[in-house]
């Protein structure tokens, strides 16, 4: 790639990080740090949760993954996750901002309890980890992309720009930074997909172009239950996720928490339609890197002028910048809050070094060979269930103490345990159809088995009574 245009990438890029700096300079503590004050109003909010989602699963991982296999690898998106912003914004948001909580923990804690607390953070941990690992990835592609070096060198710069651009930024930086590249995104894909039709000499041509078996929303021998842990992933295994949470709990009130989760969710169902046209229609192209997560990287690069080009690839440099950092605060907002690690100093200094901690893991994760879609399914689905099942039941019932969330969340993540680690290794033949609806399934008997049985355990009988 001509050297201007690197060099041009790297200048948005570096501005980029200069106003995240710029935003962050007011931190004086770790509330600030984490929650910016609570000071966003609905637009910046909306903005700031299209593009931490808008991220690599959505422009790059699943149009990679359309273009092998058609609709049937990524049909999530963008209906899925966008249904599931609608129920966050009907379930939880308002509820969870008007406790004035800092993350999903404190409310588990206030609800059920010190001990769910702090099972409830290390089960978002690994979650919000694999996240970040997978984003951080797609950036390490694009760089090998744009650089022509290996991934593995390339994924080592990443993790070093993500990492300062997370620890000194703070949730302030973050939000700062997305309003501007969204929309910096917003146009760029727009005109990737112009530049696609253009391509193919027109709507008609481009759509004639589409291959008929790419059109199926069913993988190949997949049964319904296959079909409907699909949907239930992003749906229900991403409305607990603490990195979309901690962005209404920023909110200035709680109407405005509902509604940045439902414009959000508009602005990501438009906008998520084009990496669909993306997979589709760019499959066709000759030489088009098919199966791999450079698709889009490439598909850019042989479509677009170079202005464009230079946009697009920052866009989506700082859309993953982003959400890595919304993944490494959220680590360490559990790691401080919940996990007991605190500083007595003040200021934000523990919460820097253990913003940092979180970037290293990720890089680890990220170097281990996995795809960043199947990075991205592990993120939803891993003990996940149990949280779900806890909050939604806390919020709206007053059914379950902290035994029956304890047993939730284990229950849960036995389920997981079992089908994504050890059944495939001892019993290959034994493999669910629905992973993630059976965790659900088995944190919710637990649950309602020792909130039954609560209910049912007979009153103490009073000191002194006959």
């Amino acid at each position: 790639m001509p050297i201007g245009i690197v060099l041009a990438v790297g200048t948005y890029v570096i501005a980029q990080m200069a106003l995240s700096l710029w935003a962050a300079r007011g931190v004086k503590d770790a509330q600030d740090y984490y929650l910016a004050g609570r000071r966003l109003g609905p637009l910046a909010l909306a903005m700031s949760l299209f593009a931490t989602w808008f991220g690599a699963e959505t422009v790059m991982g699943s149009s990679a993954a359309i273009a092998e296999e058609g609709l049937a690898g990524a049909r999530a998106e963008p209906f899925g996750y966008a249904l599931c912003l609608v129920l966050m914004a009907l379930l939880i948001a308002g509820k969870l901002r008007d406790g004035d909580y800092w993350t999903l923990a404190d409310f588990i804690r206030a609800r059920f309890g010190v001990w769910a607390e702090k099972l409830a953070a290390l089960v978002t941990i690994p979650a919000s980890l694999f996240w970040g690992a997978a984003q951080l990835l797609a950036l390490g592609s694009i760089l090998a992309a744009l650089f022509g070096a290996p991934v593995g060198l390339t994924l080592a710069i990443a993790a070093g720009i993500v990492i300062l651009y997370a620890s000194f930024g703070g949730f302030a930086g973050d939000v700062a930074t997305d309003v501007l590249q969204g929309a910096v995104l917003l146009i760029c894909v727009a005109g990737l997909g112009i530049a696609l039709i253009l391509n193919q000499g027109g709507i008609g041509p481009a759509l004639a172009a589409i291959n008929p078996q790419q059109l199926t929303l069913v993988g190949a021998e997949e049964s319904a239950l296959a079909r409907l842990d699909a949907w239930m992933v992003p749906i229900l295994g991403s409305l607990v996720t603490q990195e979309a949470i901690a962005r209404f709990l920023g909110a200035r009130s709680v109407s405005v928490a509902r509604r940045a989760c439902l414009l959000a969710a508009g602005i990501y169902l438009v906008a998520g339609m084009a990496p669909v046209l993306f997979g589709l229609v760019g499959a066709s192209i000759p030489g088009a890197a098919v199966g791999e997560d450079t698709f889009l990287p490439f598909l850019a690069r042989d479509l677009l002028p170079s202005v464009m080009m230079v946009a697009l690839i920052g866009a989506l440099i700082s859309a993953i910048l982003s959400t890595v950092d919304s993944n490494l605060l959220t680590v360490s907002a559990l790691a401080t809050r919940n996990l007991g690690l605190r500083s007595q100093s003040g200021g934000a200094t523990l919460e820097r070094g253990l913003t940092i901690a979180a970037g290293l893991a990720c890089w680890a994760l990220a170097a281990s060979g996995e795809g960043i879609y199947g990075l991205i399914e592990l993120s939803s689905s891993i003990g996940q269930s149990g949280l779900l099942v806890a909050t939604l039941f806390g919020l709206w019932t007053r059914w379950g103490d902290e035994r029956a969330a304890l047993a939730a969340m284990a229950a849960g993540g036995a389920v997981n345990l079992w089908t994504n680690a050890l059944q495939p290794l001892l019993a290959p033949e034994l493999a669910l159809d629905a992973p993630f609806m059976a965790s659900v399934a088995a944190s919710l008997v637990a649950f309602l088995v020792f909130a039954v049985l609560r209910k049912a355990a007979p009153a103490p009988v009073a000191a002194g009574a006959d």
